[in-house]
């Protein structure tokens, strides 16, 4: 996978895409959310509201993150034009997650617990989508197994994908 020697792990690297749009956001920047573009360079989609990221580390084949592009702490703070856009930004991806890579259903979740580690919590909204799969995934000549089908994610999973996977797959 292409690390960036930044980060000591993929996972903080995610953590790092949400907190530089927070900081853009606490310093008076713009909405648009300044990432350079070493942090864009897993962008998939990107519209008006939403920023739309295959997730550095691929514990679950195909996992992304949506992110809000204008500051909130919370799903209850979207206004209705971009609750609008999530509808149907969720019911794009998963259409594509299933028919690309034949997942059987999407697993989303919104917990922003990390966030409030720190002494001045400050958290922006962003959903993580796992795609979840019954039968084996390919790519490229490797084969992947959710092998908690059917069951809740698991936290602590490494990752899977290899980095040649992790290109094919963005």
């Amino acid at each position: 996978m292409n690390k960036d020697s930044r980060y000591s792990d993929v996972k903080e690297m995610d953590v790092a895409i949400v907190k530089a749009l927070e900081a853009t956001s606490r310093s008076g920047g713009s909405e648009w959310c300044n990432l350079s573009e070493e942090d864009k360079r897993y962008l998939l989609y990107e519209d008006e509201y939403w920023m739309l990221f295959l997730a550095d580390k691929q514990d679950y084949v195909g996992r992304s993150i949506l992110v809000s592009k204008r500051h909130c702490g919370t799903l209850s703070e979207l206004n209705e034009s971009e609750w609008m856009d999530f509808h149907k930004l969720i019911r794009r991806i998963e259409e594509c997650v299933c028919l690309t890579l034949g997942a059987d259903v999407c697993n989303w979740s919104c917990l922003l617990n990390n966030f409030f580690k720190e002494e001045n919590p400050n958290p922006h909204l962003h959903i993580h989508c796992r795609p979840r799969f019954r039968n084996t995934v390919t790519i490229g000549s490797s084969t992947y197994a959710d092998a908690e089908f059917g069951h809740h994610y698991a936290q602590e999973k490494e990752t899977a994908v290899t980095s040649e996977d992790m290109t094919e797959l963005f």
